[in-house]
């Protein structure tokens, strides 16, 4: 088969994936496909493309706001890359963790982790039910709908839509051949527009304009990612001691399993860490001990002395051994008008 031939094979899967979902949006906006309340206040976080747009970091951040003003919140999110897709998981009951990564799914044991304390975390692909059963359950009081723009069987309050700086529309290509999950003029349908890893780029004022013109309504917010710590892959299983350590100055091999690597690494560098060479693995890759082998191999081939990795790589790191010393990278979000965004949840 020809490039040519697969290129315009992908074109055309592309443009009946993008009909169909446009049939099946009109079919719930004329209410031919039924939604359902949850019952509780309820902000869906998404996007429109495939891949990492930085959601998880922004989800994390809505589940602070709300428990700090006293909600009872709870995540529901459908877990990717998790063993029994399609059993519900109880991740996390707000007060401890209660389910291992490949049970969990990599980003819902991340952010129970994170969250202790905060929000109760559930993985189930039918959000609509397990709404109903944390509500009851818990006395929920407020819903986040981890990666639920295209979730339209869940009626929500707020849509939030995270566009990736540095490739916000996935090319203009629907899937198979470029990254969008439905066409960009669906992004009419969202209350809020978080422009995520901002500070990767030269400048957004093009892409706000596009932003503006694609919906003009939506409230449009700037979100820059920053290390607020790094520690070893130890301390970071071992909760809460945590001790930040400086390594900017080591020579780092790099690696990680996420969806936009790329993105990861130019953070790195653009907060001067001394990265000498990296490696990406699928989003969601599961790791084990000869994948650890590999990565040290080519981390001294390099000359890395350390390893840098995402926490959402090392909560699927505990057990196993590094011979080279291996560091946690952690990342959140900042946005540039947090009380702006704080009053319109």
């Amino acid at each position: 088969m020809s490039v040519w031939t697969l290129d315009f094979g992908l074109k055309t899967l592309g443009l009946i994936y993008g009909k169909v979902a446009d049939l099946r949006n009109t079919l719930y906006d004329k209410g031919v496909f039924e939604t359902y309340g949850l019952g509780a206040r309820t902000i869906s976080v998404g996007n429109l493309t495939a891949g990492g747009t930085g959601k998880t970091p922004l989800v994390a951040y809505i589940a602070c706001i709300l428990a700090e003003r006293g909600e009872k919140v709870c995540i529901l999110t459908r877990g990717y890359g998790r063993e029994n897709p399609e059993n519900r998981v109880l991740v996390s009951d707000g007060k401890q963790v209660l389910a291992e990564p490949k049970v969990a799914g990599d980003e819902p044991f991340e952010l129970a982790s994170k969250l202790v304390g905060k929000a109760v975390v559930i993985a189930d692909a039918d959000r609509v039910s397990a709404a109903e059963w944390a509500k009851r359950k818990f006395g929920i009081t407020a819903f986040i709908l981890d990666d639920g723009f295209q979730h339209r069987r869940a009626k929500r309050d707020i849509d939030i839509v995270c566009i990736d700086a540095t490739d916000p529309f996935g090319s203009g290509k629907m899937l198979p051949a470029g990254r969008l999950r439905e066409p960009d003029h669906n992004l009419k349908r969202a209350d809020i527009v978080v422009i995520t890893r901002a500070n990767l780029v030269d400048q957004i004022e093009n892409l706000k304009s596009e932003i503006s013109n694609l919906n003009k309504p939506a409230a449009v917010f700037d979100a820059k990612n920053k290390i607020v710590r790094v520690v070893a892959l130890e301390e970071f299983h071992a909760k809460p001691q945590r001790t930040q350590r400086k390594m900017r100055a080591e020579k780092a091999f790099a690696f990680c399993g996420i969806g936009n690597a790329a993105n990861f690494f130019d953070q790195l560098r653009q907060e001067k860490y001394a990265v000498i060479s990296t490696h990406s693995f699928r989003d969601h890759h599961i790791f084990n001990q000869s994948d650890v082998a590999e990565i040290e191999n080519l981390a001294v081939k390099s000359g890395g002395k350390i390893l840098l990795t995402t926490a959402k790589d090392a909560v699927k790191l505990s057990n196993f051994k590094f011979e080279l010393p291996c560091f946690v990278v952690e990342i959140e979000l900042r946005l540039d008008d947090p009380d702006s965004f704080a009053a319109m949840l």
